[in-house]
């Protein structure tokens, strides 16, 4: 009976969802991206990413709103699948990453609006500005991963207006879809 009792706590135990925990953002497995869109000229758009960033946040279903998620972008790992665009989005038209070879957002609130749909507010660093930006997200799933850890993970998105930014060209807004997975510490 006691074999059994304790069969039932510990299968409890792995089922509950993750309590307040600190995640590092999963770059080195691919299991996270940050992807742009912006009008090329009113044509079409151009679609893109950042090959480098990272990041961490903390996570507990149970109290979103003390969530925190801080995460760096090196903006010279702009990836649009066009050399010489690419070279032309780090000049000083568009990230001028000679300048600002980075760019960072941190949450300063986090909201729960139900059935895993988040609002996070916070502050981007970008081009040498702070802008306050909205991201909506929505958690995709958590649990345990093959390898004997706990993973969580998110998508999102947001748009920023480029001349908030200082951009010396301007197509508009750029639209962010994020996608990130983290890691239990």
């Amino acid at each position: 009976m006691k074999k059994l009792a304790l069969a039932a706590l510990l299968s409890a135990a792995t089922t509950l969802p993750a309590m307040a925990a600190d995640y590092i953002v999963d770059t080195q497995g691919a299991h996270a991206s940050i992807n742009f869109k912006v009008s090329h000229l009113g044509y079409s758009y151009v679609i893109g990413r950042f090959n480098k960033f990272s990041g961490n946040f903390s996570y507990d279903a149970n109290k979103v709103a003390d969530s925190k998620i801080m995460i760096n972008i090196d903006t010279t790992s702009v990836d649009s699948n066009h050399a010489e665009r690419d070279k032309h989005i780090r000049n000083d038209d568009f990230l001028d990453v000679n300048k600002f070879g980075s760019a960072k957002f941190v949450s300063s609130k986090v909201e729960d609006l139900g059935n895993d749909k988040l609002k996070v507010t916070g502050t981007l660093t970008l081009q040498g500005m702070d802008k306050e930006i909205v991201i909506d997200a929505v958690k995709i799933g958590e649990g345990k991963d093959p390898w004997g850890g706990y993973r969580v993970g998110f998508e999102g998105s947001t748009k920023i207006a480029m001349k908030d930014f200082g951009y010396k060209m301007d197509f508009g807004d750029i639209t962010f879809d994020l996608h990130i997975e983290g890691k239990r510490q």
